[in-house]
């Protein structure tokens, strides 16, 4: 409506100069006008262009709140539904100790996965406010992801020898240990998860001397992300528009968070993919300081 209003003003604004130029002969005052007019009528368009594009965004970024709250419930609920299951059985009389012992195996478990899902909102809370603050110092990488992959093979179940960490033992990095903990957590992780019946992970790293860098990569060869949603995946709460992605669960956080820890320590993250279906590499690049 704005804008036919705002067109329909430039076009009457023109044809009454023109009407007195016709009339008058007065033409430098009048086209000054008249050009005027025409500036105005840019600048008003500009700031409504503007304007649109800013309510576009905004409407986009309630519209991922909303599926990031939609997720939230739904992380929520799954494991105390569990729980509640869990208890209930053992309430009753003369169930077996190894079922006993089985329930409060699931217990614990849906405890650790409510556990790191509420880090992992507070963390993304911090990062977003510039509230989490490096305390550098050498980080044994091979060790490091080992224990990281022993930890996403044992929640998610699936055996430890797919997840192939290949970072020789001798590799450190100088870098804030508890930010790499959550990368590399969340990197594996997040590989395991988007991976189809077959997973298959490689973690690699290696010394890039001449960028003076070290490169991390975990690789899958999972449902792949498409190239129009590479560079999109790190922002806050977006998850790519696909059957394949929906049917997991997830809040659109998790890599939102390592791309900020990453940029925290002076280091960058890029993504990438054949195509959908064709598996993902995450490469993270850190400042090079390391000890052999």
């Amino acid at each position: 409506m704005t804008v036919p209003l705002a067109a329909a003003l430039t076009v009457g604004w023109t044809l009454f100069l023109l009407n007195r130029i016709s009339e008058s002969g007065e033409v430098a005052a009048n086209v000054w006008l008249l050009v005027l007019g025409l500036l105005a009528f840019v600048v008003i368009m500009a700031v409504l262009v503007m304007f649109t594009i800013f309510l576009a965004r905004e409407i986009l970024e309630v519209r991922r709140q909303d599926s990031f709250i939609d997720s939230v419930t739904h992380e929520l609920k799954s494991p105390l539904a569990s729980m509640k299951l869990c208890l209930q059985t053992l309430e009753r009389e003369g169930l077996a100790e190894d079922k006993r012992a089985a329930l409060r195996a699931m217990m614990r478990e849906d405890i650790d996965r409510l556990s790191s899902f509420i880090d992992e909102v507070l963390q993304a809370n911090r990062l977003a406010h510039g509230e989490m603050g490096v305390e550098l110092t050498e980080v044994p990488l091979r060790t490091l992801a080992d224990r990281m992959a022993d930890g996403v093979a044992t929640r998610h179940k699936v055996a430890r020898e797919q997840i192939d960490v290949r970072i020789p033992s001798g590799l450190s990095v100088y870098t804030d240990r508890v930010s790499m903990e959550i990368v590399l957590r969340n990197l594996i992780d997040n590989a395991v998860k988007y991976s189809d019946r077959q997973v298959e992970i490689t973690v690699d790293a290696r010394i890039d001397e001449a960028a003076q860098r070290t490169i991390i990569t975990v690789t899958d060869r999972g449902i792949g992300i498409g190239k129009a949603d590479l560079r999109r995946v790190f922002n806050r709460f977006f998850r790519v528009a696909s059957e394949a992605v929906r049917k997991r669960k997830g809040t659109g956080l998790g890599l939102f968070v390592v791309s900020a820890l990453v940029r925290n320590v002076g280091g960058t993250v890029s993504a990438e993919s054949p195509g959908e279906g064709l598996g993902t590499t995450f490469t993270v690049r850190l400042p090079l300081r390391t000890a052999a």
